[in-house]
């Protein structure tokens, strides 16, 4: 058991340090501050420029838009099968809804470019072929099954008494579930948030596929974009020679990814501990 502990953390240590030697080696040619305020992204052109922010925006343009389908689906499907389903509608349910996480990524790509963007474009004209509307639709549809899942967990968890308690004092199943089981499961459905978010940053082959491969620093989610996951795909494939500077920016890309789901993580851990203290 100590073995197995010790070997996790050794290979998370691995991985960190791996990333940290490699983007230093790219911080020793590359300013942190152009890296951090540039506005264009051409690492591989004549005239390079590195600035980060056109990955870090459309990565987390996508990341929103698959947050705003995902988080309210989630939760709304968790709450359905925790406190309405029955036992057999639940047991069906549930398994089936898991499915979707089983649907490997490069479908959920193809099925955005070729099916979701064209409907899509009957509504909104203007819509790109490549966008961050249609891949940012899909991530979400395709999270929904963690959040749910991880929801719905914590949400049986809570004990019957709370529930019949609330029942007691007269609140109905409705009042019941978003005043009481909520707020108690709450940690858990914080966690489970966390992980959609977590899911939704790091996707790769959805954005790849269908958001354009292009780094434009904006918000509007009708034109392409490019992600961190997406740029380190296109880099990784074996067209840029290693060891120059243009091969290091996957690992700079690869660090800035990493802070960024850190960040989540720790605002996520003070989020809960947070709630928990207040309920």
């Amino acid at each position: 058991m100590l073995l197995g502990a010790l070997s996790s953390v050794f290979i998370t240590l691995s991985i960190v340090f791996i990333l940290f030697y490699e983007a230093l080696g790219f911080f020793k040619e590359v300013s942190v501050w152009e890296f951090l305020t540039g506005r264009q992204w051409t690492p591989l052109f004549a005239n390079p420029k590195f600035g980060i922010l056109p990955l870090i925006s459309g990565t987390l343009l996508v990341t929103g838009i698959a947050v705003l389908v995902s988080l309210p689906m989630g939760l709304i499907v968790s709450i359905y099968l925790s406190e309405y389903a029955p036992y057999k509608v639940r047991e069906i349910a549930k398994p089936i809804l898991e499915l979707l996480a089983a649907v490997p990524t490069v479908v959920y790509g193809y099925f955005a470019l070729l099916f979701l963007t064209p409907l899509l474009r009957t509504f909104i004209p203007d819509l790109s072929g490549f966008n961050a509307l249609s891949p940012g639709i899909i991530m979400g549809i395709m999270i929904i099954p963690y959040v749910s899942s991880v929801s719905e967990d914590a949400m049986k968890a809570v004990p019957m008494h709370i529930r019949e308690g609330s029942y007691a004092m007269g609140a109905t199943k409705f009042q019941t579930a978003f005043k009481v089981i909520i707020p108690a499961a709450f940690s858990g459905i914080a966690a489970a948030f966390i992980i959609g978010i977590s899911r939704a940053i790091g996707e790769t082959m959805v954005v790849a596929i269908a958001a354009g491969m292009m780094p434009n620093l904006t918000i509007n989610p009708i034109e392409p974009v490019q992600t961190l996951t997406a740029y380190i795909v296109g880099v990784s494939l074996g067209d840029v020679p290693h060891g120059t500077v243009e091969y290091k920016t996957i690992f700079a890309a690869g660090i800035t990814l990493f802070f960024m789901t850190l960040i989540l993580n720790i605002l996520g851990f003070w989020f809960r501990k947070r709630i928990r203290e207040v309920y």
